[in-house]
C-alpha cells in the first residue's frame, strides 16, 4: 500500500460564515474524501454562529485516514473588510486611478486586530500587519485618510 492513503489531507474553502450547506462547495469537496458534508456543516455554522451572517469565511479543514476531520476557521479576506468599512460592495477596476471609497486610519487598526487573531499572524507586529492593509486598500481602490 501506498503512504498516501494514510496521509491526512487539507482542504482550503471560502464559506458564508453561519450558512455552510452541503451543496457545492462544501459537499462535493468533502464527498470526493469521504467525509460526511454534514456533519461539518453543523460545527463550522456553530461556531460562525457569532459571526456577521454570509461573510466569507476562509476555512482550513484537515481531514485524516479515518474520515474524521478537524478544521480552523480564519478572519474574512482584508479585501472583504475593507470594502466593507468603505461602505462599498465591489473594489476599482482601475486601482491607482480610481477610488470607490475611503477609510481612516481608526478602520485600518481595527481590521488589524481582525487579522492579528489569524493563527498564522500571531507573531507578525500590528504595526506590519497595518502597512499590508494598507497596501491591499490601495489595490481594491479604497483611500485611506489620516
Amino acid at each position: 500500500m501506498s503512504n498516501l492513503k494514510t496521509a491526512a489531507s487539507l482542504l482550503r474553502l471560502i464559506v458564508p460564515a453561519g450558512k455552510a450547506t452541503p451543496s457545492p462547495p462544501v459537499g462535493p469537496a468533502l464527498g470526493q474524501r469521504g467525509v460526511k458534508s454534514m456533519d461539518f456543516c453543523k460545527q463550522f455554522n456553530d461556531r460562525t454562529k457569532n459571526t456577521t451572517p454570509l461573510t466569507p469565511t476562509p476555512v482550513i479543514i484537515n481531514i485524516k485516514p479515518d474520515r474524521t476531520f478537524t478544521f480552523v476557521v480564519k478572519p474574512p479576506p482584508t479585501s472583504y473588510l475593507l470594502l466593507r468599512a468603505a461602505g462599498v460592495t465591489k473594489g476599482a477596476t482601475n486601482p491607482g486611478q480610481e477610488t470607490v471609497g475611503t477609510i481612516s486610519l481608526k478602520h485600518i487598526y481595527e481590521i488589524a486586530k481582525i487579522k492579528k487573531n489569524d493563527p498564522s499572524m500571531v507573531s507578525v507586529d500590528l504595526y506590519k500587519i497595518c502597512k499590508s492593509i494598507i497596501g491591499s486598500a490601495r489595490s481594491v481602490g479604497v483611500k485611506v485618510v489620516h
